[in-house]
């Protein structure tokens, strides 16, 4: 991301001398996703981030696609994934392609025996129940309802669960998610015109150096592989680091809603993008406000997207029987609208008090057998009433 955050001690110049009280240097880290091209930030170690003591055997992570190709519309009942105690062992992968995995996890338990490093993906994690505190080499991010944690590929992290009470929706993006780029100015700052701004952007803070020497397990996974790497160092044994690379938090609650006179197109929702998808935020707004406006949306034809959309909390006007943690796969090729009776029943309301994440992909995607275990089957034929 484009702005400049600084925590702990760093020299004067980057690449140069930065010795530690006892006389001995400081290990120097430039983190960035996308080589040296683009944004990236400078941590300033301990003790080398390289010291692997051992490894263990690779375990296979890759989604198991029950259908990959379909057309028509799905549903899932997201609560229905049953909460396990591991965070890793709790994601289960639901809606699969080449740019992103949409994943679901309920995890019970606080990550204490190990850390955890996706090498393969940004991580988008929406927190719909819960809260803790994100631990990273960058610092510390408290977390709570409504959250969205995005975390650059490559970030080595722990999370602490304030209790057993939690419910994710994760977007694993194999390319950086970014602010959309309509919403910066060409040196990068957030406009006028942007439903958010840098002051909802909580970047980590009260940064701790851990100088432990021992048997550190960073599971990695990396092009559908989980691997084992033990470390002998802390892997937080960071002093200071700058840059523009990092994770942070933003609330859904602070998505300010773009209204009109009349019904407003999807992407006024829109929050985040990364190549080849979008992420939007449904939020309690408004509704429009000419005297023959139609709150409803209009039925499109979905020709270039699949459109995903994870039901948070309030009451949909254009769907019936929607649950918490709903999720319904609207796919490209058929066009999708209201349910029967939505339209005149939205005519005269004048505000929504809905909360959902929307997600449009522009490559289809594929259904893993996790996603066909909680099924809602009725919904296909949901129109025909």
């Amino acid at each position: 991301m484009p702005h400049y955050i600084k925590l702990g001690h760093i020299p004067h110049k980057r690449h140069t001398q930065f010795r530690k009280p006892d006389g001995g240097l400081y290990s120097e880290q430039l983190f960035s996703t996308e080589g040296f091209s683009n944004d990236y930030s400078i941590l300033y170690h301990a003790h080398p981030p390289t010291q692997i003591i051992s490894t263990d055997p690779p375990i296979n992570a890759m989604p198991v696609v029950a259908e990959e190709k379909m057309l028509q519309h799905r549903c899932f009942e997201g609560f229905q994934i049953k909460p396990e105690n591991d965070f890793l062992e709790s994601r289960k992968p639901v809606l699969v392609n080449n740019d992103c995995h949409i994943v679901l996890a309920a995890p019970r338990e606080s990550m204490t025996r190990y850390f955890y490093k996706n090498a393969d993906a940004d991580e988008m994690i929406f927190v719909h129940a819960g809260s803790g505190v994100l631990y990273t080499q960058y610092g510390e991010l408290p977390f709570g309802y409504g959250d969205y944690l995005v975390i650059p590929r490559g970030t080595i992290y722990q999370i602490s669960f304030t209790d057993s009470n939690n419910r994710f929706f994760i977007v694993e993006s194999f390319s950086p998610i970014r602010y959309p780029k309509r919403y910066l100015s060409k040196n990068g700052q957030l406009l006028e015109h942007s439903p958010f701004c840098e002051r909802d952007i909580r970047g980590p803070q009260d940064l701790r150096s851990y100088d432990e020497a021992g048997d550190f397990l960073i599971k990695t996974r990396k092009k559908g592989m989980q691997y084992g790497l033990h470390y002998g160092n802390h892997p937080f044994d960071v002093v200071g680091w700058d840059g523009c690379c990092y994770p942070f938090a933003f609330s859904i609650h602070d998505f300010e809603p773009i209204t009109g006179r009349v019904h407003q197109p999807p992407p006024v929702h829109q929050t985040f993008e990364a190549n080849n998808f979008v992420v939007c935020s449904f939020v309690p707004r408004l509704y429009d406000y000419h005297p023959q406006a139609i709150p409803a949306p209009y039925n499109h034809s979905n020709i270039d997207s699949d459109e995903v959309l994870y039901y948070v909390d309030g009451d949909f006007m254009s769907r019936k029987n929607v649950t918490r943690g709903m999720i319904t796969l609207h796919p490209a090729g058929i066009p999708h609208g209201p349910h029967p009776g939505a339209v005149e029943k939205s005519i005269g309301k004048k505000e929504t008090g809905e909360l959902a994440v929307m997600v449009d992909t522009f490559h289809p995607l594929q259904l893993t057998v996790e996603a066909l275990e909680i099924e809602n089957q009725g919904y296909t034929m949901s129109w025909a009433e």
